[in-house]
């Protein structure tokens, strides 16, 4: 059955999170980069407000001041220009570049960073009407319509309190001196711009964990999805076999420059052979130091002969070793007793060879029956 037939019931893995992130999907808080740019850009712009007023009463003063060098020098008119637009460069850009890295400040801290060129790629099923119905009414989407919905209420019903409280001060404020109803102006804009930062603040506060839990839900993934993206992470079985299979041919292949440093081969005689070597000073046990199947099997034999390592054709050890024994391992304990039976064979044969003794008769090695491949398969099938 197909994934997308079935209930997304499973938490998000993370690889799938760090896929969604790659690919720029990541919880955000809309309402928390709203307070920040109210709160941050209400707080510079106070901030500034004295420098501001400042530079922009005295730009005024010299704008309307017309005296004989200004009418006889109309270049001044454009170096006026010049000098008050470089001074509302000097207000708003401070204002800008302050927003702008409170901005990205709070995007990091919603959803972290996640740099991607994925969300802005053109799609064709962004054409899809019915997709575009879909996405509509989706969960988030209804989430955020409800959500929009609440905070123009809530806006409205303090701005109108708001409104209603300073009635009657709003109709003085004419009769005021210019400098005493600016500074009343600006007291009661700070107070509305400090309660809509508030109604900004509380909503930001239960959006930023609502759009992580609606972000966790969009990933979640089904029983069958958290198989496949194991099975990718892991490889295929079946591949990842053949892949182990051609490492073990490769070793094999290298292994067999390791035989003319062998003591032993042993064969059964064409299929397997195991070339072994030992040390008493410097190993605790003998060990496999190249085997190989078939072809390889023969290339052994012939290295063994040509560097006159002595070829033993032993088929039941020759099957258990090569199943059980790995190069360059020490072979398994419950083949200790064959391998040393062949071993004192070898010295033996060395021995007689050198003129100290007769020539011995080739080895009986005991091999436990259930270590050989062959065994095990006989067994198998007397049991079908």
């Amino acid at each position: 059955m197909d994934s997308s037939a079935q209930d997304k019931n499973l938490p998000a893995t993370p690889q799938r999170l760090k896929k969604a992130r790659d690919e720029g999907q990541v919880a955000r808080s809309k309402d928390l980069t709203h307070l920040v740019v109210l709160g941050g850009g209400m707080a510079t712009l106070f901030a500034l407000a004295p420098m501001g007023f400042g530079r922009l009463r005295d730009a005024l003063a010299t704008q309307l001041r017309f005296d004989n060098a200004s009418v006889r020098t109309p270049e001044l008119m454009l170096q006026r220009l010049v000098d008050n637009a470089g001074n509302g460069l000097v207000l708003v850009l401070p204002l800008a570049l302050i927003v702008a890295a409170m901005v990205i400040a709070a995007i990091i801290a919603s959803g972290g960073y996640a740099p991607s060129t994925k969300p802005i790629e053109p799609k064709l099923s962004h054409l899809d009407p019915l997709a575009g119905i879909k996405r509509l009414f989706s969960r988030q989407q209804l989430v955020e319509t409800a959500k929009l919905l609440l905070i123009v209420a809530i806006i409205l019903a303090v701005a109108t309190q708001f409104v209603r409280s300073h009635a009657e001060a709003f109709s003085t404020l004419l009769m005021r001196p210019l400098e005493a109803g600016i500074g009343q102006l600006a007291q009661w804009l700070m107070a509305g711009v400090g309660l809509l930062l508030l109604v900004v603040g509380v909503v930001a506060a239960i959006d930023v964990p609502t759009q992580r839990a609606l972000h966790k839900h969009k990933l979640r993934m089904s029983h069958d999805e958290i198989k496949r993206e194991h099975k990718e992470a892991e490889g295929d079985p079946h591949v990842k076999g053949k892949r182990k299979q051609r490492q073990r041919e490769l070793a094999q292949r290298n292994s067999i420059r390791a035989v003319p440093k062998a003591d032993l081969v042993v064969m059964n005689p064409t299929h397997y052979a195991v070339a072994l070597r030992y040390d008493d000073a410097t190993m605790a046990a003998p060990r496999v130091i190249a085997k190989g199947t078939d072809l390889i099997a023969l290339k052994i034999r012939d290295v063994a002969k040509a560097n006159k390592v002595p070829v033993l054709e032993s088929p039941m050890l020759a099957r258990a070793l090569y199943a059980h024994a790995e190069i360059d391992q020490e072979i398994p304990g419950a083949l200790y007793t064959a391998v040393a039976q062949v071993l004192a064979w070898v010295y033996q044969l060395k021995a007689a060879l050198r003129g100290e003794g007769v020539m011995p008769a080739d080895p009986q090695p005991q091999v436990p029956p259930e270590l050989d491949p062959h065994f095990k398969k006989a067994a198998q099938e007397s049991e079908a």
